[in-house]
């Protein structure tokens, strides 16, 4: 068989995929039909803004105290009042946003790719390889992700960075598994026996043919997991394994504000509302993608 049957039988079996201008315009069109995707859609883009320009939406230092203005309450100065040092508490969580989100990416990165190479070889290979490396996968999922984020935090030491890592490697099992499962559907494409049959080298297959085809599922369980990353690094930033003080992370906004929760309720509870709202958002923007995508 030649690389044009290869290729042939490839473009055969691959599932017929909607132009990516299709699918943008599918998009705009649920956006503007549907107003509680658009506001999803508004959140996450309002957030993002905050990391790429944080000084447009914060007038203030969010590091420089105020003798004259401590716990002042939300007003039109002050959006969200003011902290026990008088710092002002928006410019803290506009500010703080980029620790956030950041961590989020690289926990979501560093899981995608563990989970792909596993997944692969677990469902290419098969056999031996395939039985060790499920069994593992098992144990993890055994396992609490936020035990296993803590364990290894303890291993790694503290910071956004090491929090980031550890919950990146605890939630490789679970997208391990759907990996697995499409590289299990996807061997058996004709496409694949094809290469095969043809005498290509099985590290060849893996990334031109099995991966490309294999990914998608993964890549939606991303989006899913965005909002579970973000409040796994805001949980562990809250207990004090996160940045230190007074960097503005979003989970040591929270947990700053807990001990003058009935006298100041606004530094635990807007910084909160921030959290759930862009976590509201995420889950929401990933079913409306997965939904178009199943179109």
């Amino acid at each position: 068989m030649t690389q044009l049957d290869v290729e042939i039988a490839r473009e055969a079996a691959a599932p017929a995929a909607a132009p990516p201008r299709r699918r943008a315009g599918n998009v705009v069109r649920r956006v503007l039909r549907e107003p509680g995707y658009a506001l999803a859609w508004a959140v996450v883009l309002l957030v993002a803004a905050f990391v790429v320009a944080p000084g447009a939406f914060s007038p203030f230092d969010p590091l420089a105290p105020s003798t004259g203005a401590k716990l002042s309450p939300p007003s039109w100065e002050h959006p969200f009042g003011t902290d026990y040092i008088g710092r002002d508490l928006l410019s803290r969580v506009v500010h703080g946003s980029a620790l956030s989100l950041q961590a989020t990416v690289v926990a979501l990165a560093l899981a995608f790719v563990l989970s792909a190479a596993i997944g692969l070889l677990a469902g290419f290979l098969g056999g031996v390889v395939d039985t060790v490396l499920m069994r593992v996968i098992d144990v993890f999922l055994a396992i609490p992700n936020l035990l296993i984020s803590l364990l290894l935090i303890t291993a790694l030491g503290f910071g956004t960075l090491n929090i980031a890592i550890a919950v990146g490697i605890a939630s490789v099992a679970s997208f391990s598994r759907v990996m697995r499962a499409e590289v299990l559907r996807v061997t058996t494409s004709p496409f694949v026996e094809a290469a095969r049959a043809s005498g290509v080298r099985w590290p060849a297959i893996l990334v031109q043919h099995v991966l490309p085809h294999a990914r998608g599922p993964v890549l939606s369980l991303v989006a899913l997991e965005f909002g579970s990353a973000i409040l796994s690094i805001a949980a562990l930033s809250f207990l004090g394994f996160g940045v230190a003080l007074p960097a503005p992370e979003w989970g040591n906004l929270v947990a700053e504000g807990r001990n003058y929760l009935g006298t100041a309720w606004w530094l635990t509870i807007l910084p909160g509302a921030v959290i759930v709202a862009v976590v509201v958002a995420a889950n929401r923007i990933s079913q409306g993608l997965a939904g178009e995508a199943r179109r």
